[in-house]
């Protein structure tokens, strides 16, 4: 079958739980790619989302690369075996969208991302936050100069402990997330950051996160994260010398609060020059066509392999977003601020966590 003139992608989704099955819905709703398998070690749900999909369901991951040769994989299954099942994607030449965190530690990793050149394949890390539109929008902004001097970030991502399994804590399943777009819309690396955590309902990590982060041009962001709210909060704030804008992750809108200081300014150059004050000013509602996130990054995905374009979230994003992760871990269980060079990837966060574990 043919789509605008070109062959349809092969794909396969590897893992079908909570977020590979919506990863396996999308591609069979795509009309430039064929889903051609789904893979889970539980092989009655591989065999229920397969059925539902229109594809094969293996319980095998290597019977599914082997009989239905897929070009590009997602893989959704648990972090901690990531690495396994992502090397074998790409040493057989299949371009790879892995499910974030990238891996499990700063050393896997690494040793995903030396695959990927060395395989020759493209590998792309689902941090599906970039995709929300309204992000996008106010990343645009930003970067337009609509706020002005950066002064805050403040993100909030808070609600009830998930009924899925975990095999991480909160920082590295959810924090991972906003230590990712506070990178991807500041366009600044943080150099220094400082965490408290806690531990009241996970009984072998942290669910409970609250950070402070600095960023290289002097913004400070603020993380507030917890499995522990009865009330699903995802937020992001950024505050500068015209306003502050606010998004809504979960309704997809994007506020800016002008500062009226500000606006009474405008035109009067030598005002402008400095900054002068805060007062409250208009509130703007901007328009958002509102998309699903997650069939945005598997169209920018499918659309880089098929184009060689550049890959919107590439290994070393991900690299990055991971490492201010364990950093923040390390402060929560050290109690100290950690600071950050270019080098400092060697944090081993899971030494860390053994030794602070009581005998």
């Amino acid at each position: 079958m043919k789509n605008n003139g070109k062959a349809r992608m092969k794909v396969a989704v590897i893992g079908v739980g909570a977020m590979g099955s919506h990863h396996a819905r999308i591609y069979a709703e795509m009309e430039d790619v064929r889903l051609v398998g789904v893979a889970d070690l539980d092989g009655t749900r591989a065999a229920t989302i397969a059925k539902r999909y229109g594809t094969a369901g293996y319980s095998d991951y290597r019977a599914l690369l082997d009989r239905a040769k897929p070009e590009a994989v997602t893989v959704a299954v648990p972090t901690k075996h990531h690495l396994p099942v992502a090397l074998e994607v790409m040493q057989r030449g299949i371009h790879l969208l892995l499910e974030k965190p990238i891996s499990y530690t700063l050393d896997e990793g690494q040793e995903i991302v030396r695959c990927s050149s060395e395989a020759g394949v493209r590998l792309m890390v689902g941090h599906v936050e970039r995709f929300n539109p309204a992000i996008m929008q106010l990343r645009e902004r930003i970067r337009a100069g609509e706020a002005g001097k950066v002064f805050q970030i403040d993100a909030r991502r808070q609600g009830p402990f998930p009924a899925r399994p975990i095999d991480v804590g909160v920082v590295v399943d959810l924090a991972v997330h906003d230590l990712d777009v506070i990178r991807y819309v500041s366009g600044q690396e943080v150099v220094r950051l400082y965490a408290e955590t806690e531990r009241r309902i996970h009984s072998d990590n942290e669910d409970l996160l609250t950070g402070v982060l600095r960023l290289r041009d002097g913004t400070v962001a603020t993380l507030t994260i917890n499995w522990l709210t009865p009330r699903k909060v995802r937020e992001l704030e950024v505050t500068g010398e015209l306003g502050m804008f606010r998004v809504n992750y979960l309704t997809q809108d994007l506020y800016f609060f002008e500062n009226g200081c500000a606006t009474a300014a405008k035109g009067d150059w030598d005002s402008m020059s400095v900054f002068r004050g805060v007062s409250e000013g208009c509130m703007i509602r901007y328009a958002v066509e509102k998309r699903e996130p997650l069939r945005i990054e598997q169209e920018a995905f499918v659309n880089a392999v098929r184009t060689r374009t550049p890959i919107p979230v590439t290994g070393w994003d991900a690299l990055a977003a991971l490492r201010l992760a364990h950093a923040t871990v390390v402060s929560g269980l050290e109690h100290h601020d950690v600071a950050l060079g270019i080098s400092d990837s060697k944090i081993t966060v899971l030494q860390m966590q053994a030794e602070a574990q009581p005998a």
